[in-house]
């Protein structure tokens, strides 16, 4: 295998793990909710990379799946990271659910 190849195969893999590390590293030293934040962004940024062709070491199922997976699961943690000191809007949303 040569060596431009074997880079080929990765693809954006590298760069959605050190995004998802700095997320770790923001939540543990710094703020739940950047941290949170940044982690979704993170999974939002390989859902449309996944989108636009770019598999790689990301491709583990159809494109379809990868990228449905991937926007979901993103979404919710930005939104439950943008959530976690908004007592009025947890209130809000919670009074939306009850009925």
């Amino acid at each position: 295998m040569s060596q431009g190849t074997e880079r080929e195969s990765w693809g954006p893999y590298p760069l959605i793990l050190v995004g998802a590390v700095a997320g770790v590293l923001v939540t543990y030293f710094a703020n739940l909710r950047w941290g949170g934040f940044t982690m979704g962004a993170v999974i939002m940024v390989a859902a449309a990379l996944r989108f636009a062709g770019y598999g790689g070491q990301l491709s583990v199922r159809s494109r379809r799946t990868d990228v449905i997976t991937l926007s979901v699961f993103g979404f919710v943690l930005v939104l439950t990271s943008l959530l976690l000191y908004n007592n009025e809007l947890k209130a809000l949303i919670l009074s939306l659910l009850a009925r």
